[in-house]
């Protein structure tokens, strides 16, 4: 087997209100979605948003809520400082929380954080270590 990330599913609190969020940040939506799932291709894999007492009741965990930090976060990789300057603030713009703006971190690059309309966490980071191909892909050194 071959090991692979192909979908993020978010549990949101309104798939409506998620879909119009991840559009407004300039996600395209996919034309799968509809009222109780939304599907966002990005570059390979595919974010998706459906309900969170849904998605807990599809895993056997119905009634589970999520804690305010879960403990996972997505990152959105920029190619330089200003450039996740730019992100953190187009995505507040856009409804989301700024939970750290951006600054120089103890690992030599530059990052910030914002939490969607659900509290899912995104890390804007640049890393001067690793390298952004043409086709956004990351490339560890």
């Amino acid at each position: 087997m071959k090991p692979r990330l192909n979908f993020v599913t978010l549990g949101v609190s309104d798939v409506a209100r998620a879909k119009a969020f991840y559009t407004r940040l300039g996600l395209t939506e996919h034309g799968m979605s509809n009222e109780h799932v939304g599907f966002f291709d990005i570059n390979g894999v595919v974010l998706s948003v459906y309900g969170q007492d849904a998605l807990a009741e599809d895993a056997k965990l119905a009634g589970a809520k999520p804690p305010v930090f879960r403990g996972v976060t997505l990152a959105w990789n920029a190619e330089s400082p200003s450039d996740v300057d730019a992100i953190l603030a187009h995505a507040v713009a856009c409804g989301a929380k700024l939970v750290k703006p951006g600054e120089k971190v103890f690992w030599g690059g530059y990052s910030g954080y914002f939490a969607d309309p659900d509290g899912h966490l995104w890390e804007v980071a640049h890393n001067p270590f690793v390298s952004i191909d043409a086709n956004h892909h990351i490339k560890l050194p």
